[in-house]
Parts: structure tokens; C-alpha cells; sequence
């Protein structure tokens, strides 16, 4: 894309990558899907499984597949309802294309936001991905785009491939697009501008450079790439932004070198599982506890036990994710629940030791276990 000289430095070590491709990569010049770009992709991927590291693969290209399809007999409209027939007609060829230049069985894994707001759908999922590495299979994950609009209306695969890279505790996030490198200006209207090699951390002015371009067959830009960098970032897991145009630079990260940008994380790395609970929304489920449940959660080390409630709101289940407050309503912690609402309310204030006598069993001395908790230090999250 520029004739500047794109800064090279190291990849971090890494085991399990995700790696997303745009739209503009699979159905290049706006046409339908072809192999010219996502052959040195799949050889990547094949070179890292040879070399017993794993791959997940975010692909976009469903839409652009079924528009390419349908080409020669109807245009569609912009509906909704038409992008998602769309979608749907234009899985199994993109499907195809990856199985044709894979080494290894590519399997299917669609995703919707509400797989992943709920914690029983979002371990189920993070199962599936994990039995699929285990067998040596390509998983290639999409949004369900069929059933789920934010996808087809934010593009919002970028960040889809960050929540899977918290989802399935990836070392690595890979943006592959017709995009080489973060510039501190917009390369197609600046010829001065510069590629960025290295960002230490996010800010709002790194932000600012993404400006809201956007591509002509997917539905993102580079906005949304570093959207999900902020994201992946959150999970302590660094992001490299690089060109899939270019077979030379995807070559190169055969050798853990990366002809792009890389950004970092600052700070150390979250557990994907606390990720999930602090940034996850939450049901109407809340417990509000004593001044000595605040001091004993504030540490992150502590659960939460029946001694130190006070009072109980909303309707939830055993497994569901509840908001944790203190007398005054204001945010403490978000956790899995051992116990139903029903349950708790019999358990309010009373000693762990009498939770077998007053309900007639057990599921442990724990309402939220610590590690089933993550601390919100003050913040408001909704």
C-alpha cells in the first residue's frame, strides 16, 4: 500500500493465535471469493500447526460470498433481512475455500453476542474451541450473521476476534486486511505520512489516527481494528496489524517477524475468565452486601459468603452472573452464583455451616466463589 518502508521488529512469543481476515482479502477488487490472498494466509496457519502452535480463524467474507453469488440473477437490497440471506448463502463457500487450502478439517463455529453474555453458552463455546485445537482442526469462527445484526452494522468482526482471543486465552491477536501498518495520518490522502511500528498503549490520540475509513467489501475499518485492540488489550493480549496483500510480510511471521503494527498491553494479563465477568452485561440479579463484605471482596481474594448479605433484587439462577453492591447501591463486584435467587434470600446473613440444614443440600459454602468474582474498584458498569 505505501512505498515507505514498513518498520520490522519480533512478534511475541506465542502458542495460540487468532487470526482475523477482512473481507477485502477473500473477495478481492469486490468480486467473489478467490484464493490470491488467502493461500499465503492458509500456508501461515498450516506452518504454525506443523510447528504444534494452535490457530483460530475469524473470517470474514459470507456477505460478499452470497452478493457474488447471487450477481448474475438479483441484486438484493440493503435490508437487513437481505444481508442476512446474504450471509447465510455465502457461509458454505467461504467455508469451502478455507477447507481447500487448509492442511488440517476446518470446522464451522457461528457466534452470536448473546453466546457470549451468557456463561453457560460462553463455556460451551469456549469448550468447543478448545476440543477443536485438541483434535488438530482449523476452527473458522464467524458473528451469526444470519440471526445477529451488530455485525453487519458496525463491522464488527474485528472485535469479534477479540472477544474469541479472551475466549479461548490466546497469546496472540493477527488483523490481516488490505491494510499494512497504523499511520499517523491517512496514507491515501497524506503522502507524508508515516507507519507506526510499535504502540506502547492506547491512547486517545493513537485513536484519533484510526480517523473512520472504511472498506468497500467488509463493513470495518481501522477504527474497528483498534477497537479490538483496546479489547484484546484488556485481556493482556497484544495485537499485530499487517497487510494479507503482501506474501512476503505474511511469510515473515513464519519466522516471528511482523511487517505492521504491533500493539502492546500495558500492565499485566487478566484471566480471560475475570475479563468476561467484568466486562459482560449482567441480568437484573443483584445482592447488596455489608461494609465487611466490601473490605473482604476489595482484595479480589475473598468470596462471598451468606454471612455478609444484606439484602437480595431480581429474579437469577444458579450459574448467572449478578452485580454485587454495597448498602448505598453502588458497584462492588460481578460473579457467577452458586445459589438461586430463592436460595439466597433463605441465606441472608446466616453462617456458611448452616446452608445444608437450612435448604436441604449444598453447593458449597460459597455464594460467588473467588474465582468465579472480579472486582469493579469503583467503576460503574452497567
Amino acid at each position: 500500500m505505501s512505498i515507505v518502508r514498513l518498520p520490522e521488529h519480533s512478534l511475541p512469543t506465542w502458542r495460540r493465535v487468532v487470526l482475523k481476515v477482512g473481507s477485502n482479502l477473500l473477495a478481492a477488487d469486490g468480486g467473489g471469493l478467490t484464493p490470491l490472498y488467502a493461500q499465503a494466509l492458509a500456508g501461515f496457519i498450516s506452518a504454525s500447526q506443523r510447528a504444534g502452535r494452535e490457530v483460530v480463524l475469524v473470517s470474514s467474507g459470507a456477505v460478499a460470498a452470497g452478493r457474488a453469488l447471487l450477481r448474475q440473477r438479483t441484486a438484493p437490497g440493503p435490508e437487513l433481512a437481505a444481508k442476512q440471506a446474504l450471509a447465510a448463502l455465502g457461509q458454505a463457500p467461504m467455508i469451502a475455500l478455507w477447507q481447500s487450502l487448509s492442511e488440517h478439517p476446518v470446522a464451522q463455529v457461528l457466534l452470536t453476542h448473546d453466546d457470549l453474555r451468557n456463561r453457560r453458552r460462553y463455556l460451551n463455546a469456549r469448550a468447543t474451541l478448545r476440543e477443536l485445537l485438541m483434535l488438530g482442526v482449523l476452527p473458522v469462527v464467524n458473528e451469526n450473521d444470519t440471526v445477529a445484526v451488530d455485525e453487519l452494522k458496525l463491522g464488527d468482526n474485528d472485535n469479534l476476534a477479540a472477544i474469541v482471543a479472551a475466549l479461548v486465552d490466546a497469546d496472540l491477536l493477527l488483523i490481516a486486511s488490505d491494510v499494512d501498518a497504523l499511520y499517523n495520518a491517512d496514507p491515501r490522502r497524506d503522502p507524508a505520512a508515516k507507519p507506526i511500528g510499535h504502540v506502547p498503549q492506547l491512547t486517545a490520540q493513537i485513536m484519533a489516527m484510526a480517523g473512520g475509513s472504511g472498506t468497500t467489501v467488509g463493513t470495518g475499518g481501522m477504527r474497528t481494528k483498534l477497537q479490538a485492540a483496546e479489547k484484546a488489550a484488556a485481556a493482556g493480549i497484544p495485537t499485530a496489524l499487517f497487510s494479507g496483500r503482501e506474501p512476503a510480510t505474511v511469510k515473515a511471521l513464519e519466522e516471528g517477524q511482523l511487517r505492521g503494527t504491533l500493539i502492546d498491553v500495558a500492565g499485566n494479563r487478566m484471566q480471560a475468565r475475570k475479563y468476561w465477568l467484568r466486562h459482560a452485561p449482567t441480568g437484573s440479579g443483584r445482592v447488596s452486601v455489608d461494609a465487611g463484605a466490601v473490605r473482604a471482596l476489595a482484595g479480589g481474594r475473598a468470596s462471598l459468603l451468606p454471612g455478609g448479605i444484606l439484602d437480595v433484587a431480581g429474579e437469577f439462577h444458579r450459574g448467572d452472573l449478578i452485580e454485587i453492591v454495597d448498602a448505598q447501591d453502588r458497584p462492588v463486584a460481578r460473579g457467577l452464583c452458586q445459589y438461586g435467587a430463592a436460595e439466597v434470600r433463605r441465606l441472608v446473613g446466616r453462617h456458611s455451616r448452616d446452608i445444608a440444614s437450612i435448604l436441604g443440600y449444598s453447593y458449597g459454602d460459597e455464594i460467588v466463589h473467588r474465582d468465579d468474582l472480579a472486582t469493579i474498584a469503583g467503576e460503574s458498569e452497567a
